[in-house]
């Protein structure tokens, strides 16, 4: 299923997108109130919008936008859209998104060609592990895209090792959709019960919502362990409701590959600008062939590199290198500024803890504060000391630690009704 147009020379795919961006423009003008505005108050002649580099001229989109004109967005009248999704909220309010016919279409293609880059075919059997429902896209996504493919899948759901192991051994899966670290938890859990994990049928997962792969491409901690314990092939993806598409790795492990059909993608900087090549910017989207709500612009608030030399695999599209962190999540400590992930993966890498999440608040003089509530059986002041360390030695600063139960800490990052697995827990004031 691998599309012709991503294994063509970078100027044709260019003229190839510029085409689809045209089509895109008058479509917006005439179906979407917040964009006829847009180009009303801006004085935008889409007719000049020709090549990719005239999109400086056009605005932004931010979450705000969405979150405050939702409705505006939407294309379509309300008896042409087939499905509600929102968003997980993360940053703020959820936003809902209306999908069409036509719009399910296009996310089945979307996940049936991004299963092929990561060497998927009719003759695979997906275990899901992840919802389906609670208005989540991604899990509807995943189902529809291996049906497409013409593969079997099978809807377990997330959390349950007992019910996975259980799959695993009525139905013989050979592949996880799955979020990375619940893999370490299905090892644990296997070791308690004598099962035989490496001689499963599982031979590779594709990873969602965590990242596998720094900058250089090489393992994370979390990927290392993973393979460490279980040599799987593990294919890293990043995607969004509010993009509709995924950016999934191949084997080869160097990016996930961009979809020219199906977006345009720009990287810029705090003030909007394109960034150098070498540079990280923020993932800025233009949805193509979206019916009910189609994006133009829109910064996703995600920080990545970006690399555009040709992939082994045969494919001459961009690729996306792992995801640096989310803007909003920065966080700026003691003259340090970090993401997230640069704290996970130092947790992920130290002995003796069990679980945890990173709560960061504002403190009495105005500035970030970062307090890590960590779950383990091992509680004393020399662990502690042992923990601090590690991020002094990796970041030169070290956050307050707090142990709590490894249940109540459980409760906190896989809430019973919640649609994702929560590590990070944002109080600050702004």
């Amino acid at each position: 299923m691998l599309p012709l147009i991503e294994t063509r020379p970078a100027a044709e795919i260019k003229r190839f997108q510029e085409e689809k961006l045209r089509e895109q423009l008058h479509y917006l003008e005439e179906k979407s109130t917040f964009y006829r505005e847009l180009f009303h108050k801006h004085q935008t002649d889409i007719a000049g919008i020709t090549h990719l580099e005239d999109l400086a001229h056009i605005p932004v989109t931010t979450k705000t936008d969405l979150q405050q004109r939702n409705e505006d967005f939407i294309c379509v009248p309300r008896n042409r859209i087939i499905d509600y999704i929102t968003t997980s909220g993360t940053l703020g309010d959820p936003v809902t998104f209306a999908m069409t016919n036509r719009d399910l279409d296009r996310l089945a293609y979307n996940e049936a060609i991004s299963f092929n880059c990561a060497d998927g075919d009719e003759n695979d059997t997906y275990q899901l592990m992840t919802t389906i429902d609670r208005r989540f896209m991604a899990g509807l996504a995943y189902f529809l895209g291996v049906r497409k493919l013409g593969a079997g899948i099978i809807r377990v759901g997330n959390g349950m090792p007992e019910l996975q192991w259980d799959t695993i051994r009525r139905f013989q899966p050979n592949a996880f959709i799955t979020v990375p670290s619940f893999i370490l938890k299905l090892i644990e859990y296997a070791e308690e019960k004598g099962i035989d994990y490496r001689s499963s049928s599982i031979r590779k997962a594709i990873c969602i919502g965590e990242p596998l792969r720094y900058p250089d491409f090489s393992l994370t901690t979390l990927g290392r362990k993973i393979k460490e314990k279980w040599d799987i092939h593990l294919y890293s993806t990043y995607a969004s409701t509010e993009m509709g598409t995924a950016f999934t790795e191949c084997r080869h492990g160097t990016g996930g590959h961009h979809h020219p059909e199906l977006i345009i993608v720009e990287f810029l900087d705090d003030n909007d600008r394109p960034v150098a090549d070498d540079e990280p910017g923020e993932v800025t989207v233009t949805t193509l062939g979206v019916e009910g709500m189609p994006l133009l612009r829109f910064k996703t608030g995600d920080v990545c590199y970006h690399y555009t030399e040709p992939c082994p695999c045969g494919r001459t599209t961009m690729r996306l290198g792992p995801l640096l962190g989310r803007k909003q999540q920065m966080i700026k400590y003691k003259g340090t500024t970090l993401y997230p992930p640069a704290l996970y993966d130092i947790l992920d890498n130290t002995e003796h803890i069990h679980n945890y999440y990173v709560e960061v608040f504002t403190n009495a003089i105005g500035t970030d504060e970062i307090l890590i509530h960590i779950g383990s059986r091992m509680q004393s002041e020399t662990f502690e000391k042992q923990i601090k360390d590690h991020f002094r030695a990796k970041l030169r600063v070290a956050p307050q630690i707090v142990f709590e139960p490894i249940a109540e800490i459980e409760r906190v990052i896989n809430p019973e009704q919640g649609r994702k697995f929560i590590k990070f827990v944002d109080r600050r004031n702004n």
